[in-house]
C-alpha cells in the first residue's frame, strides 16, 4: 500500500484544507449567530449516539473530503460523517482520518471552542496531525519529523510541551466540566497539588503540546477521529498520549471507540503521574 512522504510542503497543504473547511464552518457559524434563517437551518438532526449533526458538519466533511482526495488519490479517507469509509479504517498503510467539526456541541453553544481535525495515520499511528480552531484564530500541525507549530491570530511560532512539573508545584491539568466523571476526578486527585485548565474539543490536547497544560486524562469514551490530529501534534511537541497501561494509543482498530488515555508531558509512568 503507497506511503506519502511526510514534509512540511504536505503540512502546509493540509492546513490549507483545513483552513477551507473552517471558513465554510464559519459561514454557518456567523448565520447562526446573526438568526438569519439560514442559520435557523443549522441543526439537521441526532445520531445515535444523541450527539448532534449539523449542516456545518456536513459541508466541512464535503470539503474535506474532496480535497485531500484530490491532494493524495492513493491514500482514502476516513471520516466521522462517512460510514462507508470506515472500511479504510485499517491498522496497516496509510488513510486520512477527519473529524469535520470536533466540539458540535461547543459550536452550537456558540463559545468558540470547535475545531477541524485532519490526520494522516500510517500502519495505526498517528504521524501528522492539524487542528485548527476558526472562531478563536488558532491552527495547530506537527508531524514525526517535522516538530510541531500554532499560528494564533496571525503569529507563526513552534511550541514544546512544558518541563517536568517541580514537586512542590501544581499539575496543570486540562479537563473538561462535561466529562469530569468519578473516574477521572479519582485520577486527578492523584495528582494533588493541581489546578485545572479549561479547554474544549480537542483543543485539551493542544494545551498539552504548547506547553500550557501538564496533563489531560480521558477516562471516558472517545472515538479515534477525536483524538489522531491532536495526538500527533502532541507527540511532535515532545509530548506522550498512552493507553492506562502506558502504552501509545493506535488507529485502525476493529473498534472505533479509543481507550481510556492520558496526555501528558511526560511519559505515564514518570513523577508526574505518580504524585
Amino acid at each position: 500500500m503507497r506511503q506519502i512522504n511526510l514534509t512540511s510542503s504536505l503540512a502546509t497543504q493540509v492546513l490549507d484544507i483545513a483552513r477551507g473547511a473552517s471558513a465554510v464552518i464559519m459561514a454557518v457559524y456567523e448565520d447562526m449567530r446573526s438568526g438569519s434563517a439560514a442559520g435557523k437551518e443549522v441543526l439537521v438532526t441526532y445520531k445515535t449516539d444523541d450527539s448532534p449533526l449539523t449542516r456545518a458538519d456536513l459541508l466541512a466533511h464535503q470539503h474535506i473530503s474532496q480535497r485531500l482526495a484530490a491532494l493524495t488519490p492513493d491514500i482514502p479517507v476516513v471520516s466521522e460523517e462517512d460510514d462507508q469509509s470506515q472500511k479504510y479504517r485499517q491498522p496497516i498503510g496509510d488513510f486520512w482520518l477527519i473529524d469535520p467539526l470536533d466540539g458540535t456541541k461547543e459550536f452550537l453553544a456558540q463559545n468558540g471552542e470547535f475545531t477541524v481535525n485532519i490526520a494522516l495515520v500510517r500502519d495505526g499511528k498517528a504521524v501528522l496531525g492539524v487542528v485548527v480552531a476558526p472562531a478563536l484564530g488558532q491552527a495547530y500541525w506537527g508531524g514525526e519529523g517535522l516538530g510541531a507549530l500554532r499560528e494564533l491570530n496571525g503569529r507563526l511560532e513552534s511550541i514544546r510541551v512544558g518541563d517536568p512539573v517541580g514537586a512542590n508545584q501544581p499539575v496543570r491539568v486540562v479537563a473538561s466540566k462535561s466529562h469530569m466523571n468519578t473516574e477521572t476526578i479519582e485520577f486527578i486527585d492523584r495528582l494533588s497539588p493541581h489546578e485545572l485548565v479549561q479547554a474544549g474539543s480537542s483543543l485539551k490536547f493542544c494545551r498539552v503540546a504548547e506547553g500550557a497544560a501538564d496533563v489531560y486524562p480521558r477516562l471516558g469514551p472517545t472515538c479515534e477521529w477525536d483524538t489522531a490530529a491532536a495526538q500527533a501534534i502532541v507527540e511532535a511537541a515532545g509530548g506522550q498520549v498512552s493507553k492506562l497501561d502506558g502504552t501509545p494509543l493506535r488507529y485502525g482498530k476493529a473498534e472505533v471507540l479509543n481507550p481510556h488515555f492520558v496526555a501528558s508531558s511526560v511519559p505515564l509512568g514518570d513523577s508526574l503521574m505518580l504524585r
